[in-house]
C-alpha cells in the first residue's frame, strides 16, 4: 500500500463534502479538521508499516520452523559406500581354557 501525503486525506474529504454542499472555509473548525487528518494520515502510514515488519519478521520466522522440521523429519542418508570400508577384523578366539584340577600332593614319606 502507497503511503498516504500529509494534505491528501483532506483534501479528499474537502472534495468529497463540498459535492455533498458542505464547503470547508478557512478557519478554526477548519484548521482543526485538518490537524485531525493529519494525525489520521499519520496512524495510517505508520500501521502500514508496522504491518510490513510484522509480515517480514513472521515470515523469517515461518522459514526456519520450516527448515527446523525439514531437518528433524528429513531421511538419514546412507551410510558411505561399504566397498570403501575397512570390514571389522574378528578377534583370534584363545582355545578353552581347561578347569584347573586340584591335585593333591600326596607325599611319599
Amino acid at each position: 500500500m502507497k503511503t498516504i501525503k500529509k494534505n491528501e486525506l483532506y483534501s479528499h474529504l474537502s472534495v468529497f463534502l463540498k459535492k455533498r454542499g458542505i464547503e470547508f472555509t478557512e478557519g478554526s473548525y477548519a484548521a482543526r479538521v485538518r490537524q485531525g487528518c493529519g494525525l489520521l494520515t499519520d496512524v495510517i502510514n505508520c500501521t502500514q508499516r508496522g504491518f510490513s515488519e510484522a509480515a517480514t519478521q513472521m515470515d523469517q520466522g515461518l522459514d526456519r520452523m520450516r527448515d527446523i522440521i525439514h531437518r528433524k523429519t528429513a531421511p538419514k542418508p546412507p551410510p558411505a559406500n561399504p566397498a570403501k570400508t575397512k570390514p571389522k577384523s574378528r578377534a583370534k578366539t584363545a582355545a578353552p581354557r581347561r578347569p584347573a584340577t586340584s591335585k593333591k600332593a600326596t607325599r611319599t614319606s
